[in-house]
């Protein structure tokens, strides 16, 4: 399997890893689920938190990942999903979402009523990674399903349809960023019921190696654009820009651009500043991008040697 060998190479721990074949081997994927399990598209860099992340799922606890912008949190989530070969349900917690949408609905089929079944059921049922993305965002009636599906007694009351128990493989993981609109603090008994992991922001080494594997910049482009992305990181930060065009996948985006021939500034608008809906914050970032790359520059020369 490709993402245990890149496990293996970035030396995450041996024991660690032949637990999660066992893992594997003993809870049998089901064949109908199969388009469920997320292929790899980005792989999550950071050995630490690997070992984490991986530890918490084998001791059977949810996880919580909680950090700024860019660190990763949905990309290490279905990363764990494809790693343990489990099905995935992502399940949005905005102001919209209550506890019909995560349980389910009644509905007719066949002149009967059943019940229509939500994300949260599913993936109880089916022994699924079930992401909660941005919990902090969630109101009352949705966090009321959320306490049943992390409790310890893995019990889920389903109003007219009896009780729904937790297959064992079910795992919750959770992501908040700090600090955005529409977020609150979560209380402490949420809290309780997760392992927390405080994804750190992206590291020189892993961002050159994620533009190693994603783009075909060559190596002293691979430089000077992670030090532009980690520049405006710095701003963000600093809170001299917001955190909108701070996009790891916006960058990629722009340099796919410049590989059709767009212009440099051009695809670095597209992908990143223009992202803050806000001309200051587009100005900085362009200014932050002429501090590194020459005006003339043409993107053809960012992919030869």
């Amino acid at each position: 399997m490709e993402l245990l060998e890149f496990l293996k190479s970035q030396n995450i721990d041996e024991n660690l890893l032949n637990e999660v074949n066992k893992f594997r081997a003993y809870y049998k994927l089901d064949k109908d689920l199969e388009y469920r399990v997320p292929e790899v598209n980005f792989k999550f860099y950071g050995k630490e938190v690997w070992e984490k992340a991986i530890a918490g799922i084998l001791s059977g606890n949810h996880i919580l990942l909680t950090g700024p912008k860019a660190t990763g949190k949905n990309v290490l989530s279905e990363n764990l999903a494809t790693l343990f070969s489990r099905p995935l349900w992502t399940i949005s917690l905005n102001v919209n979402t209550d506890s019909a949408s995560l349980i389910g609905t009644d509905t007719f089929r066949d002149n009967n009523v059943i019940l229509k079944k939500g994300p949260v059921y599913e993936c109880s049922e089916f022994g699924g990674f079930g992401v909660f993305d941005e919990i902090n965002m969630a109101k009352n009636e949705a966090l009321s399903v959320v306490h049943s599906a992390l409790d310890y007694r893995r019990i889920i009351d389903v109003s007219g349809y009896g009780r729904l128990k937790l297959h064992e493989a079910t795992r919750f993981i959770a992501t908040m960023n700090h600090g955005y609109i529409g977020t609150r603090d979560l209380n402490e008994a949420l809290v309780s019921r997760f392992m927390v992991i405080e994804m750190p922001t992206i590291s020189e080494e892993n961002l050159k190696s994620i533009l190693r594997d994603k783009t075909k910049l060559t190596e002293k482009y691979i430089e000077l654009f992670t030090r532009f992305f980690l520049d405006i990181e710095l701003k963000s930060l600093n809170s001299e820009i917001s955190s909108k065009p701070i996009d790891l996948r916006g960058l990629l985006g722009a340099i796919k651009l410049m590989e059709m021939g767009l212009d440099i500034k051009s695809a670095i608008e597209m992908g990143i500043s223009h992202k803050s809906f806000d001309s200051y914050e587009s100005e900085i970032v362009g200014d932050v991008l002429k501090t590194l790359i020459r005006k003339d520059l043409k993107s053809e020369e960012l992919f030869n040697e």
